[in-house]
């Protein structure tokens, strides 16, 4: 017994998953209980089904891991029902369970595995072909281990939902809410990124800022519902025209931002620029519907630069740069950014 113990204490502190835990615990139950076949179950009470997850057999009878089986009928649904915890004699308490005769099951012990609600998520079984009595430290092995199965099951629901509410935060702290695109943290994590690819393999890297040209004519006459729809439209416009390696960012409020990786020549890489300057801002324009009413919108300033060995903002602010000048150049030649479509 204290060997059982020894090992019992070894399996609980060095198990970093469920199986892992699991199995000693399956070979420590059958040294307990005599009986052959050990086993751990999940049950799916919404669908009707018992499934086998984790299996030790080590005489005739065999409980196949993966099995599925239709829960109302089970010996474990038999067992919880009838507040028992083991049976000697199945072929004359069960006599009319298929199963059970199929297999040739005739001592059967099943504790619950409980959820942190008391909901029954599994149980702990063993099985024998031969009729044998189980004494209290046989029961007690068994209940003692269905816990430890259920408090880690529990812990590791704890530490998968922590996961995924980190990563929902992580993606909350890196993504625009209104436009669901990255915002300005993450394009500049990714700019710095490709900045320090570009000063390994001599490359150069598109950087460019977008502006939503007479977006404040839009809010003004059509309100900021309108004015948010814009964006959101626009923005899958200009995802549109993307290549799968580019990233768009909203930076705040109208502006937005395009970076991505570029050819290594300074020519091709001056070329790329101006050819995704004139995608984007082909895209961009058009007649968008905003709340239910249609408005020409001219599209977006873009300045695009082919760049490399420069710094984050350098990079920024000459993009920026090239897109005050083509708002500029925009302006006087066009006027007005919006109208209302008749």
């Amino acid at each position: 017994m204290e060997d059982m113990f020894d090992k019992l204490s070894a399996t609980v502190t060095s198990a970093n998953n469920l199986e892992a835990l699991t199995r000693p615990l399956l070979e420590l139950l059958e040294t307990a209980t005599g009986l052959e076949s050990t086993y751990l179950t999940s049950i799916d009470e919404a669908n009707a089904v018992q499934s086998i997850r984790i299996a030790r057999n080590t005489g005739e009878l065999t409980i196949p891991e993966g099995l599925v089986v239709p829960w109302g009928d089970t010996l474990c649904k038999r067992c919880l029902e009838q507040g028992r915890r083991v049976v000697s004699n199945v072929s004359e308490v069960w006599g009319d369970s298929q199963a059970a005769a199929a297999l040739g099951i005739e001592t059967y012990a099943s504790a619950p595995v409980r959820g942190s609600n008391g909901e029954i998520i599994g149980t702990l079984c063993a099985a024998g072909k031969n009729s044998q009595k189980l004494g209290s430290r046989a029961l007690s092995t068994l209940n003692l281990f269905s816990e430890l199965i259920a408090q880690f099951i529990e812990r590791e629901q704890l530490l998968a939902e922590l996961a995924r509410a980190n990563d929902r935060l992580t993606k909350a702290a890196l993504t625009d809410s209104l436009t669901e695109l990255p915002n300005r943290r993450a394009l500049r994590d990714e700019l710095g990124r490709l900045l320090a690819r570009a000063a390994r393999d001599s490359s150069y890297i598109l950087v460019g800022m977008l502006d939503f040209d007479g977006f404040k004519a839009v809010n003004d006459q059509h309100g900021h519902l309108a004015g948010d729809e814009l964006l959101k439209q626009c923005a899958a416009r200009l995802a549109g025209v993307l290549r799968g390696t580019d990233m768009l960012a909203r930076m705040g409020g109208d502006e937005f931002a395009i970076i991505g990786p570029g050819p290594f020549d300074e020519a091709a890489g001056s070329k790329a620029a101006a050819e995704l300057t004139v995608r984007l801002e082909e895209a961009s324009a058009g007649t968008y519907s905003l709340l239910d009413v249609p408005v020409a919108f001219r599209g977006v300033s873009a300045g695009i630069v082919a760049i490399r060995s420069v710094s984050i903002d350098q990079a920024l602010e000459l993009a920026d740069e090239v897109m005050y000048r083509a708002k500029q150049d925009r302006r006087s030649r066009n006027g007005g950014g919006t109208s209302r479509k008749a």
